[in-house]
């Protein structure tokens, strides 16, 4: 009775039947591909409308995630006094230990909580039968690649001042891109279409993103962890993402080799799934709504 009052239920549900997967990923690129144009220029409009008459301006898109990774940097590579590095097993100093990490999850964190909202705070363009509401989460995915590539940047900086090169795994940058992108659209289509339902997705993705900041192995490493506390970190499919993130940024090689499949499959199944669930639940917006 209750499956029957809340689509959301037999939507996500449906997901279990993987054999739409391959036909839904070639769906979702198609349409990005061909929505490209539009999906910029809202995002372009939508950051300068939100920080309109602020006196620094668009600088606050990289302005917040910048100063908490300056935070995150001083309280435990200068407060607490870690230090790694040096070694082959820990190449690097801790400052681009942290960096790395927080490279990819401060850039995913504020796209899954502006993807929380992304239908529900833009009604009248949805009651439009001429506008296509996949076009939305897609937005906030582009506002979230400039915290992404500024991240990225400030982590390949510091290396270069401070060791002269960069690892020869920069060059995997194009494939852990493909898999953030996936991850993080994937997120987007999924929480997007079921806050319209599912009111409270928003506060639960409040919690959640201050929680995996400390859930993550951002700022430690699991072997710092107790070990009766260890499961909670492998069982976290976003910890691949971060070890994927590491090995690119930091180790300089294919340290997690086992991360790298796990975080494409799960990129993958994102991907796809949140797609499928978009699409599904896309018609009965105007009524939700």
């Amino acid at each position: 009775m209750m499956a029957e009052r809340m689509p959301g239920v037999r939507a996500v549900a449906s997901l279990l039947h993987l054999g739409a997967h391959a036909q839904a990923f070639g769906e979702a690129v198609d349409f990005l591909r061909r929505q490209r144009a539009l999906v910029f220029a809202m995002a372009k409009r939508d950051i300068g409308s939100r920080y309109a008459g602020q006196l620094l301006g668009t600088f606050w898109a990289v302005g917040h995630p910048l100063f908490q990774m300056a935070v995150m940097v001083f309280v435990f590579g200068v407060v607490f006094r870690q230090k790694i590095g040096g070694t082959y097993d820990l190449p690097l100093d801790y400052t681009v230990y942290i960096l790395s990490g927080l490279s990819a999850w401060l850039s995913l964190a504020p796209v899954l909580a502006t993807s929380s909202t992304a239908v529900t705070s833009n009604a009248n363009l949805i009651k439009q039968f001429t506008f296509d509401a996949r076009v939305l989460p897609a937005k906030e995915i582009v506002i979230g690649s400039i915290v992404w590539a500024v991240s990225v940047a400030i982590v390949m900086l510091y290396t270069v001042v401070i060791y002269r090169s960069v690892p020869w795994t920069y060059l995997l940058l194009p494939i852990l891109t493909a898999i953030h992108f996936m991850t993080a659209m994937g997120c987007a289509w999924g929480l997007a279409a079921l806050s319209v339902f599912l009111r409270d997705v928003k506060d639960v993705i409040t919690l959640i993103n201050t929680a995996m900041l400390y859930l993550l192995p951002v700022v430690y490493l699991p072997a710092w962890v107790p070990e009766i506390f260890r499961p909670i970190i492998f069982i976290n499919p976003f910890s691949y993402l971060i070890w994927v993130y590491q090995d690119v940024l930091y180790f300089g090689r294919i340290e997690h080799p086992w991360a790298w499949v796990v975080a494409s499959l799960f990129a993958l199944f994102l991907f796809t799934s949140g797609y499928r669930l978009f699409r599904r639940l896309q018609p009965m917006f105007g009524s939700a709504l």
